[in-house]
């Protein structure tokens, strides 16, 4: 059964969770600083995210979710609430969040394919250089790049070069995979085909990932749970859960890209309570 519930309600199962939550963001507002003024990005946001969620965090542009996702990562700092990933408060970057951004140019040019994966888990002394290799090619294997294993990034195809940053993110095996829409510049029939590798990549490991994108399809593609945000500055404008349920009755999958539109996009939220479908 499919459920659309408000922020009201949404914190109110938040707090009979947050105490077995992988990740838990309670209250958060977050704003920087530009030249001329000071831009509030994200509003009271509150959700949990649980072991092996693939979890969305969707909204218009402009709604805070990418600076959301950087303050998981702990690359900045909330200026009100707090979040926690395994019962850790979050304040810095570490190994347990593990990034993939939007931008293909996010290796390093002058090592290979094999040498991007293993890198981190070198530099952070995760294990030793043959355990490392070993690691690396396990996970470059998973997202079907043994080919290109002695491959730089400049000979790669966007896809490709995601498929790698991916590849380099599970290899950390991190407690969360935190995913900045990574298959937005990738033409559609690419992106149809990464979405696909995401979800069996899923289906063999079961990791966590907290998953941006502005695309209301995708949402429900990837997902099992998607947190709706409004438009600037991003509140919690209601969760839809048990997204798995629909997926496979196209018809049932059009009707909820509408709710979602229309809850996206409607002036107001819905009473409290559930909806259900």
């Amino acid at each position: 059964m499919l459920a659309i519930s408000d922020p009201a309600a949404a914190r109110t199962a938040q707090g009979d969770a947050a105490n077995a939550a992988l990740v838990d963001v309670r209250n958060v507002t977050l704003q920087y600083k530009t030249s001329s003024l000071l831009v509030t990005a994200t509003d009271d946001v509150s959700f949990t995210v649980d072991q092996s969620d693939r979890f969305v965090l969707l909204g218009p542009s402009g709604c805070g979710k990418s600076t959301l996702l950087k303050a998981i990562g702990g690359y900045m700092k909330p200026t009100v609430g707090s979040i926690a990933v395994n019962g850790r408060p979050v304040s810095r970057p570490g190994a347990d969040r593990m990034m993939v951004f939007q931008e293909f140019d996010q290796l390093l040019p002058w090592k290979t394919v094999l040498h991007n994966v293993m890198f981190p888990l070198l530099a952070t002394r995760r294990l030793p250089r043959k355990e490392a290799e070993e690691r690396a090619r396990h996970y470059i294997d998973k997202v079907k790049l043994t080919r290109a294993v002695d491959s730089y990034p400049h000979t790669l195809s966007g896809g490709m070069k995601q498929r790698v940053a991916i590849a380099r993110g599970m290899a950390m095996q991190p407690d969360v995979l935190l995913m900045d829409e990574p298959f937005a510049a990738l033409d559609a029939l690419t992106r149809r085909q990464m979405q696909d590798e995401l979800l069996q990549l899923w289906d063999e490991t079961r990791f966590t990932v907290i998953f941006v994108t502005h695309s209301i399809a995708e949402a429900i593609k990837i997902s099992n749970r998607i947190l709706l945000l409004s438009p600037h500055p991003g509140r919690v404008k209601a969760e839809v859960r048990n997204v798995d349920s629909i997926k496979a009755d196209h018809a049932e999958a059009g009707a909820l890209e509408k709710r979602i539109h229309d809850l996206l996009f409607s002036e107001t939220i819905e009473e409290p309570g559930h909806v259900q479908r």
